[in-house]
């Protein structure tokens, strides 16, 4: 096997527990603004604000849109499909936006093992994140759920200005550290964002697919574990 030295991690879905964190936070959302008044039930709630926040999240990678409209558009259109037509309707948007940006990075949620796969390999590599996340609200995870602490450098698509999986950020990942492609490898959940991704520029990637989810891609290595991390780099 050939020698890495720098390990990329994607953060959301990969080491940080999205799907349980942002479920959390937006019952605490729901049940701040007594949602139950005109929402009957919380789940179909939060489905759909799934649904919008992820067609807004592509258009905000194709530069549609810009990221304080994001934060309170999908919370507005999530309220619009209840047909909750209130005045001051934008403004509570406004502020749910504000109140998951802030409530959601405090949760704590990991996946099994995240802690004993970066302890073992901090001691032998170089360790980055590599996110598309907003860097304010990446840096506020990592610190509560004490990550911080073995990565070298946390590298967000802001500071790159595009994302995952545009080839460009890849690049710059790489040169913002001065790592070789041949030394260096991606690890995320994300088949096209993070594994395609970072493959069209000659990074070899880690598919983390911890629900075993079928697919006809071949990437370097495949885990359904992090502890499956330390055979890998042994």
């Amino acid at each position: 096997m050939k020698k890495y030295k720098h390990l990329y991690f994607d953060l959301d879905r990969t080491l940080w527990d999205f799907e349980t964190n942002s479920y959390e936070t937006l019952l605490d959302i729901f049940c701040k603004y007594n949602l139950q008044k005109s929402i009957e039930n919380k789940d179909v709630f939060i489905e759909a604000y799934r649904y919008h926040n992820k067609k807004l999240w592509e258009d905000y990678g194709l530069g549609k849109i810009k990221k304080k409209e994001l934060i309170t558009k999908r919370f507005l259109v999530t309220l619009e499909d209840f047909d909750i037509n209130l005045d001051s309707l934008p403004d509570m948007a406004k502020q749910m936006g504000i109140d998951y940006i802030t409530i959601s990075p405090t949760k704590t949620k990991i996946f099994p093992y995240t802690h004993e796969a970066l302890s073992y390999l901090k001691e032998r590599y170089k360790l980055y994140v590599l996110t598309n996340g907003f860097r304010q609200v990446q840096i506020t995870k990592l610190k509560n759920c004490n990550l911080e602490q073995y990565f070298t450098k946390l590298i967000c698509s802001e500071d790159a200005g595009t994302q995952k999986p545009k080839p460009e950020i890849f690049r710059y990942a790489l040169k913002t550290v001065n790592a070789k492609k041949i030394e260096s490898i991606m690890i995320g959940d994300d088949m096209n964002v993070d594994i395609l991704g970072a493959k069209k520029v000659g990074v070899d990637q880690v598919f983390f697919n911890p629900q075993k989810t079928i697919h006809d891609e071949n990437p370097t290595f495949e885990i359904n574990s992090l502890i499956q991390l330390l055979d890998i780099f042994d």
